[in-house]
């Protein structure tokens, strides 16, 4: 037995980790736990050295003062506090009113208006249960499918796991070890397409089958005219304020996330208290909310560091390197295996725990292999936003749930009886868009220069013939370096064999 487990501690680790998580052990806990556990039998093994476990305490500390996790609560908060200042139901409102009259004009509303939101806020929850309050109402009143109304609000409400400042794309960059600033311009192009794909899917339903997505009827459109343009500016200038304060000043170099993050908080603190909506308890309630997830976050990152650094001394990152070397087909097959495996276990658990768990031991994988790194994260980060919508546990499906209508009831505008929107109806609602994102995640997987840009490409230069010509030019001039049979003109230019 002792022999066994000397030559295979690592996969016993890991295989131990996955009991503790399907036992319903806190994900927290069950990653720590297994780490001191396993460290303490392979110190008994003669595997490891107890000055390993001593060097837990600095690790922890070094957590704490990771400037960019502190983007996370800043941008939590942010998102509580401007789903309670009014600014989705304004915005919501004004673009109901404006594609309204068309086929399916609510549908473009949600998509463009969550685009919006996500931009913003970056918290899927807030964009969820703020659209699902304010528009799913209107939408079942006036005749939307409940199945489509559903995917609708779920699928852009989950446009904030993609679109920046996206809480995935910051926990994805820490892990993985790339610039939160580089997830961000890479995740424009795909944030982008994802909408482009849920607009289009909408005008698909409102010429074949309208009935599904029907018109605002004339007696609902309440703003004609200069009264709604003058309330579609209105309600357009504080969204794209906050996106400049936040991703604006990222992208110019201005600011850090995490300061983009604090100035994006400040702001939501002044419009909340210009629209009459900073109340102590609304207050009191971001607080709240924002603190819980902060230590959620927290504790999983304690709880893998520690996993992470017994796994790590016992080899297991070798072990996992040499089984996804048995993957057949090159990058290729990598990231096609890593994609299933993300967007199965995304079924399962939370976004937070795949991020924390799966990434630091594939990731080092992917960079081994070359594989650009920005590319690989915004994969996965799409890979995630799916994983908000696919049942039984996808979190937006739960949000909308909380506030979909449970039972029938009658309208006070309309006095129709309006039913109720059923589970079934919401979970078969999103098998289209769920298959809408995972079409865009294929063309980003296809066009990776959609994310990275137009590489430059540089072969391997021939070293042993490079030969140094510093004679005169015909201009007087120093020469270059060159080649055998180079003319010697070089004009000062570096001339490299298998340079493009």
């Amino acid at each position: 037995m002792e022999a066994f487990l000397q030559a295979n501690l690592a996969p016993v680790m890991f295989g131990t980790l996955i009991f503790f998580l399907l036992s319903g052990f806190p994900v927290a806990f069950s990653l720590a736990a297994n780490g001191i556990l396993f460290g303490l039998i392979g110190i008994e093994l003669g595997l490891l050295d107890f000055v390993l476990l001593q060097a837990l305490p600095e690790r922890i500390y070094g957590l704490l003062q990771n400037d960019t996790l502190l983007a996370i609560p800043f941008f939590t908060f942010m998102g509580i506090l401007l789903q309670r200042s009014g600014m989705a139901e304004d915005l919501l409102e004004s673009a109901g009113q404006l594609f309204g009259p068309l086929p399916g004009g609510l549908g473009y509303a949600v998509i463009l208006v969550g685009a919006l939101l996500a931009a913003t806020t970056g918290v899927v929850a807030a964009s969820v249960i703020s659209m699902g309050l304010i528009s799913l109402p209107v939408m079942m009143r006036y005749g939307f499918n409940n199945g489509v109304a559903a995917g609708l609000l779920t699928s852009a409400g989950s446009l904030a796991q993609v679109i920046p400042p996206s809480l995935v794309l910051i926990v994805l960059a820490d892990v993985l070890g790339v610039s939160v600033g580089d997830a961000y311009r890479g995740a424009l192009v795909p944030s982008f397409l994802m909408v482009g794909l849920l607009l289009g899917y909408v005008a698909f339903l409102s010429i074949t089958k309208p009935h599904l997505v029907p018109a605002l009827p004339p007696e609902a459109r309440t703003m004609r005219g200069m009264v709604l343009v003058k309330s579609i500016l209105v309600s357009m200038v504080p969204p794209v304020l906050l996106i400049f304060l936040v991703l604006g000043t990222i992208f110019i170099g201005w600011a850090t996330p995490t300061e983009g993050g604090a100035m994006g908080a400040v702001g939501a603190l002044i419009l909340a208290f210009v629209r009459r909506r900073l109340s102590r308890e609304t207050l009191r309630g971001a607080l709240d909310t924002t603190t819980k997830l902060a230590t959620f976050v927290m504790f999983i990152l304690v709880g893998s560091t520690i996993f992470a650094l017994t796994f790590r001394a016992i080899n297991g990152d070798l072990w996992i390197e040499h089984l996804f070397s048995l993957v057949p087909g090159g990058e290729m097959g990598f990231m096609i295996f890593v994609s299933v495996m993300v967007f199965i276990l995304g079924f399962f658990i939370d976004f937070f725990e795949i991020a924390f768990i799966l990434m630091p031991l594939i990731g080092p994988v992917a960079e081994n292999m070359g594989i650009n790194m920005v590319w690989f994260l915004v994969l996965v980060g799409m890979n995630m936003a799916i994983s908000f919508l696919t049942p039984p546990f996808g979190f937006a499906l739960f949000y909308l749930r909380s506030v979909a209508p449970k039972k029938s009831y009658v309208d006070k505008i309309t006095g129709r009886k309006i039913p109720a929107m059923t589970t079934q109806q919401i979970y078969k609602g999103v098998l289209p868009f769920i298959c809408i994102q995972v079409l865009s995640m294929v063309l980003i997987f296809i066009f990776p220069e959609w994310v990275t840009g137009p590489e430059v490409v540089i072969n391997e230069a021939d070293l042993d013939n490079i030969s140094f010509d510093m004679g005169p030019d015909d201009d007087g001039g120093l020469g270059g370096f060159g080649l055998p049979g180079d003319n010697g003109d070089s004009g000062g230019e570096i001339t490299l064999p298998g340079f493009e």
